[in-house]
């Protein structure tokens, strides 16, 4: 098997069992049952009343931010390319209450599959890594927004994906473009969220993608960037040698050099 997304889906439909259990609580979901919001404190500051919009959240993997995007009042579409996934989205929906549609499939066949017009496109944390081309995603974003629409989109900065960690250091390893042709290849036996679990399906291809292919595919897209914000923190614990920021955000320990450890971006689509 040498596709890039075969590989990568194996490894989320058997992620997403972890994720379902939830036995460290770093998804939040016995919370979120509970009726606690469980975006993060970056978006939820910055993503506005989204009462009644029509909102596409793509690569939604167990459909929580799905719904938590219902909860605050849109109408929610998620599209993910793990049926393991969609299968825990829906079984959320079901138990919350939370209503939305769950779609199967990749983003580049977000057009075909869930062509909208929608008002919102929503993708966070963790989602480009897993795309080879920000040129095509940024063309699939603006071809199912309606005019005046909107991207919102937060993620890992370059800055920090680009490094590794050797002896308490943080030092430059990969390149800060990863070609579409040459992912880089990863094998981590468990997955983040601090359930011990071993994996079977421990193999993924990721890129890494420059703020220039981000922000110069959505502008060569169409779209108006609107607002571009780089943070010190990050919702999940990149590296060993972050620490606590807050209850769920991770920052550079003190004495550390400052370097951006994640950026948000709206871009809009012209009306």
């Amino acid at each position: 098997m040498t596709d890039p997304f075969d590989i990568n889906r194996r490894n989320w439909d058997e992620r997403t069992a972890i994720h379902a259990r939830d036995t460290t609580g770093d998804y939040m979901l016995d919370r979120f049952r509970a009726g606690e919001d469980a975006l993060n404190e970056i978006e939820a500051a910055e993503l506005g009343d989204i009462r009644g919009k029509r909102v596409l959240h793509l690569q939604c993997h167990i459909g929580r931010d799905t719904l938590c995007l219902v909860r605050r009042g849109a109408t929610v579409t998620g599209l993910d390319f793990s049926p393991a996934a969609l299968d825990v989205a829906r079984r959320l929906s079901d138990e919350t209450g939370l209503k939305a549609d769950f779609v199967e499939g990749t983003v580049d066949q977000a057009p075909a599959l869930t062509p909208g017009p929608f008002d919102l496109v929503f993708t966070t944390w963790g989602t480009i890594c897993w795309l080879p081309d920000m040129k095509k995603w940024a063309e699939t974003i603006a071809s199912v927004l309606a005019p005046g629409g909107e991207l919102y989109f937060a993620d890992a900065h370059p800055t920090f994906t680009v490094m590794e960690e050797f002896d308490g250091r943080l030092v430059p390893t990969y390149d800060f473009q990863t070609p579409a042709d040459r992912p880089l290849q990863f094998a981590n036996e468990t997955t983040y969220t601090g359930d011990p679990t071993i994996m079977s399906h421990r193999s993924t291809r990721e890129w890494i993608h420059s703020l220039s292919a981000v922000l110069g595919g959505l502008i060569d897209a169409g779209l108006t960037i609107t607002m571009f914000r780089e943070h010190e923190v990050l919702p999940w614990r990149g590296l060993p040698s972050l620490v606590p920021a807050s209850e769920r955000l991770w920052r550079l320990a003190d004495g550390v050099p400052r370097m951006p450890l994640s950026y948000s971006v709206r871009a809009k689509k012209g009306s």
